[in-house]
């Protein structure tokens, strides 16, 4: 039932010449640094929260109160991205490989060593470096049924889960998709951090804005045809629950003729597509081609984040061979919700097949669009204003 890119697919080289870079100034690097230093340091945890400090609601608040003395340029730096590619790489967040500590074989056991005062310093510090981060972003959330629950989630391959389509995978190609396409709360903005990727695994980045789709493919992609069901992070007992189909494209209100409005909601992985008639299969299938035919691969290096727009853009990886020896890549999540840019009105009706998330810090407030003059469409070079987008 379930649809999964073949891994015999050659990707395309990476180009991540296509995607935007911006530099996380020093002072103001050192400053995320300095601030998840002290936050660790000075914090006491009650013994309901020991094993998860940040599920604390004063060690929460710290973060909340203190994300607003960073440096402007922090916040300025980790705006959404703001061109075609839907994506772009944030470099420059001080980081050694000797602060980490070994790689940990599973999301469980990272949680575990966060709080191990055996273990490295940095973890526990990193990912309240990543919340101040996502802070600065917009709105910092999780889910209650992925990760415990967890803010910061650890993405690192996992023993037994080598072929599956989910973060612990490794050996099998992670199919392009949409965050948590399945639900109506999804993140608008995903960051992802590297910490170690010794064999630069590329993460595949393809944008929805950058594809060319006739006008009836684009016409029976905006149909609500499928529903799309929660990947296997969250359990799998979702296909007896109540499913809703929902559309794969859409456009902002307005701007249905303009390619460069277009927004999707993807994971053929989860995607019943057996049950589709042919001509939606073949839209279905012709927009995976395009997909792959405009993906770009960054390998990003410790350090370097990887914001991406989770309505323009799709995301996935490379396959590759894990060592299981404390070397592995690994990479930490948090999904970052933007008030400026609403859901659909539609997805209100929807179940989100009963997943809650978590989401302890007050509504971020909404950015100021982006003065047109600094952004330019990459498509066609006209202006591209992203502040102005608002899926409604």
């Amino acid at each position: 039932m379930k649809s999964v890119l073949s891994e015999r697919k050659a990707l395309h080289p990476p180009n991540i010449d296509d995607i935007e870079h911006r530099e996380l100034p020093g002072t103001a690097a050192q400053a995320v640094r300095d601030l998840a230093a002290e936050i660790a340091r000075t914090s006491t945890h009650s013994a309901v929260n020991a094993s998860e400090p940040l599920a604390d609601p004063a060690l929460l608040a710290q973060i909340s109160t203190h994300a607003g003395d960073l440096p402007a340029a922090v916040r300025a730096t980790l705006r959404p991205p703001a061109t075609a590619a839907g994506a772009c790489i944030v470099r420059g967040l001080p980081l050694s490989d000797s602060e980490i500590g070994p790689t940990p074989p599973d999301w469980q056991t990272a949680a575990l060593w966060s709080t191990d005062p055996g273990r490295a310093r940095g973890s526990l510090e990193l990912d309240i470096a990543m919340l101040l981060l996502a802070a600065a972003a917009g709105e910092p959330f999780g889910w209650a049924g992925q990760q415990d629950g967890r803010l910061v989630n650890n993405i690192v391959p996992a023993a037994g889960h080598e072929f599956e389509q989910s973060g612990a995978s490794s050996t099998v190609l992670l199919s392009p998709h949409t965050e948590d396409a399945f639900h109506p709360q999804r993140a608008n903005m995903l960051m992802l951090a590297c910490l170690r990727n010794p064999e630069s695994v590329g993460t595949t980045v393809s944008s929805i804005r950058r594809v060319r789709l006739t006008r009836p493919h684009q016409d029976i992609l905006r149909t609500p045809t499928l529903p799309i069901l929660p990947d296997v992070s969250y359990g799998s007992a979702f296909e007896r629950a109540e499913a809703v189909p929902v559309p794969t494209l859409w456009s902002e209100p307005g701007h249905e003729d303009d390619p460069g409005s277009l927004t999707l909601r993807f994971d053929p992985a989860y995607t019943p597509l057996d049950d589709a008639c042919p001509e939606f299969r073949e839209a279905y299938a012709q927009l995976e081609r395009e997909l792959e035919r405009v993906c770009a691969m960054p390998a990003l290096r410790p350090g370097e984040l990887l914001l991406i727009d989770n309505d323009v853009a799709v995301h996935g990886r490379v396959p590759f061979t894990p060592r299981y020896d404390g070397t592995d890549r690994w990479l930490k999540r948090v999904n970052i919700r933007l008030p400026e840019h609403p859901r659909r009105a539609a997805e209100s009706r929807e179940n989100g097949y009963g997943q809650q998330i978590v989401a302890p810090f007050p509504p971020a407030p909404p950015r100021q669009a982006a003065p047109a003059r600094e952004v330019r469409n990459e498509r066609n070079g006209a202006v591209d204003d992203r502040g102005s987008i608002g899926h409604t």
